[in-house]
């Protein structure tokens, strides 16, 4: 009789991940924004969503992810975003309530780079003295060649 082989897919993508809060309101102030980035790798973990890197600022969270054979970009992205902002107004950390923006930003990442984009979103405060959230959505748009973006 023979034996059947078991197939297995092998996959590794890598994805730059940026999303906003509703209308780029400046809700992730530092004492939130450690508390809610601390909570999203530890339910992404649940999820068997491998975060590599995240971080943010007061409008925004950047990430590196990996994404497993199941897992699709928009159900990885959507189940990090739903259940953070859930937990953020279960827990009342904001004033009001709290919303992430429903548009969202992903690229691939080439292994190549991944240590400039680990470097990139760690260094997320330094770069935002620099420039608003607004030009850097802008350069990344353009670095990635995105069309008619807005």
């Amino acid at each position: 009789m023979l034996q059947k082989k078991h197939h297995m897919a092998h996959v590794k993508v890598w994805l730059h991940v940026v999303w906003a809060t509703k209308e780029r309101r400046p809700y992730l102030e530092d004492t939130i924004r450690k508390k809610v980035l601390q909570h999203i790798k530890e339910n992404a973990k649940l999820k068997n969503i491998h975060l590599d890197t995240i971080n943010g600022h007061l409008d925004h969270v950047h990430c590196l992810m990996g994404l497993n054979t199941d897992m699709t970009i928009a159900k990885a992205i959507n189940l990090l975003k739903g259940e953070s902002s859930f937990w953020i107004n279960k827990n009342k950390l904001c004033t009001s309530r709290f919303e992430w923006c429903d548009l969202y930003f992903a690229a691939s990442v080439s292994e190549s780079l991944l240590n400039d984009v680990r470097n990139y979103i760690l260094n997320q405060e330094k770069h935002h003295e620099k420039i608003s959230f607004d030009e850097e959505y802008r350069r990344i748009i353009d670095r990635y060649k995105f069309k008619g973006s807005e």
